[in-house]
């Protein structure tokens, strides 16, 4: 069998570019989402495999690494990019928010950084590569929850890395320090687009290149962590 890469709650941007990088090296590629409708369509446009999925399921995440080790094979890598996030004044911003942003953004990494665990952990080997942000190293005004969801991610990785890496699990984070280029960007932000230029924004490509460098790297030199931001970006 092939080995297989699962893609965390896969969307059309970051999430596609991960899943073709793998692919063409050879890797069977397994989508997970919420949104039955659109992974399938996304899984179609690339020639992957979709399982919807509710990542804040503690059900629904236990069946999806089955269904996919049924289905495709054993389970070399992991790339969670599911984050969602609410901006706006700290004192207006309410706790149902609040929650909801840390469910989709960390107790879902949680849930399934734990899954993938215990599935690698069979074999001796693997990795998990979770999807940061710069907010997870500092709390940016309008953005406490995402900065919250994100800060508890970033603090999760560095905890399954020093206990999972002696036993062959490479758990790495790439913090993203900028905007991701992507169609929806580019539509809904088109003035901000502009403003970036060439180049201004990552190119999910580009990132999605890092995630691939990582998953092969010697384990005598594994990296952690990872930033990544575009030229133009200060920091």
């Amino acid at each position: 069998m092939a080995k297989t890469l699962l893609v965390a709650g896969a969307g059309p941007g970051l999430g596609k570019s991960v899943a073709k990088r793998f692919a063409r090296e050879g890797y069977a590629v397994a989508l997970a989402a919420r949104n039955r409708e659109r992974l399938t369509q996304l899984a179609s446009d690339i020639k992957a495999s979709a399982f919807p999925a509710d990542l804040t399921s503690e059900t629904d995440v236990a069946t999806l690494f089955q269904q996919i080790e049924k289905a495709l094979g054993p389970i070399e890598a992991v790339a969670f990019v599911a984050a969602t996030r609410v901006q706006g004044p700290f004192t207006e911003l309410s706790a149902a928010d609040f929650e909801n942003v840390w469910r989709q953004s960390c107790l879902s990494g949680f849930l399934v950084g734990r899954e993938a665990a215990r599935t690698m952990l069979l074999r001796g080997r693997g990795s998990v590569i979770f999807t940061g942000a710069s907010g997870s190293t500092r709390g940016r005004a309008n953005f406490a929850a995402f900065a919250a969801a994100k800060g508890g991610l970033r603090f999760m990785a560095q905890s399954m890395a020093r206990e999972l890496g002696p036993k062959g699990i490479h758990v790495a984070t790439v913090l993203i320090d900028g905007a991701i280029d992507s169609e929806r960007m580019r539509r809904d932000y088109r003035e901000r687009m502009e403003q970036l230029g060439v180049d201004g924004a990552l190119h999910p490509d580009a990132i999605a290149e890092a995630y691939w460098q990582i998953h092969n790297q010697a384990r005598s030199a594994w990296t952690h962590e990872v930033d990544l931001r575009p030229w133009k970006e200060p920091f």
